[in-house]
């Protein structure tokens, strides 16, 4: 084992890697645990939070003062979407570093469960009185006052009447580990994602809900192996 890692196989009993994800729908966090099987496998145990968002959403400006737009929404938004995933998958080394300079290349595949979270996005509304409250897409468009938005009210607000849906997930992906010193982690990883919820997840105004969604991502990741 210590002649292939001085060769550049990637040698350790476990590795801890955070990272950070940009997704075509979204951005995340996440922290992945490796337990050496082989010098060629290792079990992988992922656990990610992301924000999901649908490629409908469009911001506008809701505000001008002096010439400079300084609050924005999106119109017809019904839902901010957030997920917690919880995966158990394989990695397989392709290719080792060759040398300390080198990229080893890996394939790997994860499934598991997920949850969903959707935290209803209010807007900030002034009515015709000059009072200002807080009102749901629908309720906003029942009332007539669509062109009274002011802005969107913060991450804060609507906890309380948060829904959740279970879910599935599956993901395939190529890392590439360019890091200088086997005993650390600093790689790039690119793959697909499938994820499909058992309930439907209004996102926006008159737009069908979505069981099923499917993206393409990029990663970033730093850790340690021991």
């Amino acid at each position: 084992m210590l002649k292939m890692e001085e060769e550049g196989d990637l040698i350790f009993n476990k590795h801890s890697v955070f990272g950070l994800r940009l997704a075509s729908d979204g951005y995340g966090i996440f922290y992945e645990k490796g337990k050496f099987k082989s010098n060629t496998k290792t079990l992988l145990f992922q656990f990610e939070l992301n924000e999901k968002k649908s490629p409908k959403d469009h911001k506008v400006a809701t505000g001008v003062f002096n010439g400079y737009n300084f609050n924005s929404v999106v119109i017809g938004k019904l839902n901010n979407f957030y997920q917690f995933k919880a995966a158990i998958g394989q990695q397989y080394l392709i290719g080792g570093k060759g040398n300390k300079n080198g990229v080893a290349v890996t394939a790997l595949y994860s499934g598991g469960l997920s949850l969903g979270i959707l935290k209803p996005y209010f807007y900030e509304i002034q009515t015709p009185d000059n009072r200002a409250t807080r009102l749901k897409y629908n309720q906003v468009v029942d009332s007539g006052f669509t062109q009274s938005i002011t802005g969107a009210s913060g991450f804060t607000v609507g906890w309380s009447e948060a829904q959740f849906r279970g879910g599935l997930n599956a993901k395939t992906a190529l890392r590439f580990d360019y890091g200088r010193f086997n005993q650390t982690v600093t790689a790039i990883e690119a793959g697909v994602t499938g994820e499909y919820y058992f309930g439907g997840l209004p996102l926006l105004y008159l737009v069908p809900e979505k069981h099923f969604f499917f993206n393409a991502y990029i990663s970033i990741m730093f850790g340690r192996r021991k």
